[in-house]
């Protein structure tokens, strides 16, 4: 028997969730693909390797969505401040929510955390259907519809296809649509530790020729790393034992948190950046990682992904007739795809300046970084662009 939806989304993770809460609290039928079933949250387990910086505009996204509250009462840290400086010489530049009238920068969240109070709304919303664990078998697009067979034999019909699927996207590779790869030579290291010294609600980043490093602060006193490395020197790093780890991490910090004084698991993670081409076919369309992934070093790849799946959700939600049509997945692609790329490009640019050594690129960079702490306008409107708000 073949069921009827709106929209299928396959891909139950931070970006394909919240695009299902939004439709779903608008009325619209939709079935949620979701290969892999969260583990389970307790307040009491150790904190998960991978976090995200959530912007204040992500921030109104999961509110609109009804997730937010759900994450509050899980675990969400909000940071108050960013330092960031170079490696090689005196230039530094210092954000702080307070001098914009702000409560936070933002909160530091766990993926995890942010995937289910995202399945907790779709499971309240009467519209919407999740098959977990679930995912695609084959996909046949017609003039009329899409026709979803999924790996259990369900078989769902839908006027829209979104590929919400991550990097290795399926949906993207049935719709035979091209992905332009940048292998950057970089892995990301990430564990979670402990310091010696408070980190002060503030999230620290020192830019080092090899890569920057990102001390993003947690409660109780734990701190999430993310360290980009040459991929040799990653690997390197992760056959240390804990207390040289330790070492080397708070030497790379300059010692700004004192010593590490423990860390938990170590992983690394390849780093490319990726851009599909184009993000929408007739009836199909690309989302968040599926189309598209960037350097780390802002931490702003999730917040992109969320503003995709508000605007398809928008775009959606105000279409007179079909959903799935060309027209109506172009009006999402020209919103979304110019700052994708802009974002994209500009986190490359800046790691080569910062990975560049030459001296005048170093006191461009240094010289750079104090003028601008110094022009709180200049300052404060990259802060409210990076937050959204």
């Amino acid at each position: 028997m073949q069921v009827q939806y709106d929209v299928i989304i396959a891909g139950g993770g931070m970006v394909g969730a919240t695009l299902a809460c939004l439709l779903g609290q608008s009325g619209k039928r939709v079935a949620v693909l979701e290969a892999h079933q969260p583990a389970l949250f307790s307040p009491d387990d150790p904190y998960d390797l991978r976090v995200s910086a959530i912007s204040r505009a992500s921030q109104r996204a999961l509110l609109a969505a009804g997730a937010w509250e759900g994450i509050v009462a899980r675990r969400a840290f909000p940071y108050e401040a960013m330092q960031v400086w170079d490696a090689t010489g005196t230039g530094e530049i210092r954000f702080d929510a307070a001098d914009l009238g702000e409560p936070d920068l933002g909160h530091i969240v766990e993926n995890r955390v942010i995937q289910l109070a995202l399945l907790d709304t779709l499971q309240a919303l009467d519209g919407v259907d999740v098959f977990c664990p679930d995912k695609l078998a084959e996909v046949l697009v017609d003039a009329q519809q899409v026709t979803a067979t999924l790996h259990s034999g369900e078989v769902l019909q839908a006027k829209l296809l979104v590929g919400a699927d991550g990097a290795q996207s399926k949906v993207r590779q049935l719709a035979g649509i091209g992905m332009e790869t940048q292998d950057y030579g970089q892995k990301g290291l990430v564990c979670v530790v402990q310091t010696e010294l408070a980190h002060q609600f503030t999230a620290w980043q020192r830019f080092m020729p090899g890569g920057p490093l990102a001390f993003l602060p947690l409660a109780d006193g734990f701190c999430s790393i993310v360290w980009t490395l040459p991929a040799d020197r990653a690997d390197a790093m992760l056959r240390l034992s804990d207390g040289d780890f330790c070492r080397e991490l708070a030497q790379a910090l300059d010692f700004r948190l004192g010593d590490v004084t423990a860390v938990g698991e170590r992983a690394a993670f390849s780093l490319r950046g990726r851009h599909a081409e184009p993000y929408i076919q007739e009836r199909v369309a690309l989302a968040g990682d599926a189309a598209h992934t960037i350097h780390p070093l802002a931490g702003q790849g999730v917040n992109l992904g969320i503003k995709d799946a508000v605007e398809l959700a928008q775009q959606i939600c105000q279409a007179q007739g079909d959903v799935g049509s060309v027209k109506v997945l172009r009006a999402y692609e020209r919103a979304r795809r110019g700052d994708n790329v802009l974002t994209q490009k500009a986190m490359e640019g800046f790691r080569l300046l910062f990975g560049n050594t030459l001296t005048p690129w170093k006191i461009l960079r240094n010289s750079g970084l104090s003028i601008v702490n110094q022009m709180s306008f200049l300052k404060y409107e990259i802060a409210k662009r990076a937050m959204g708000i």
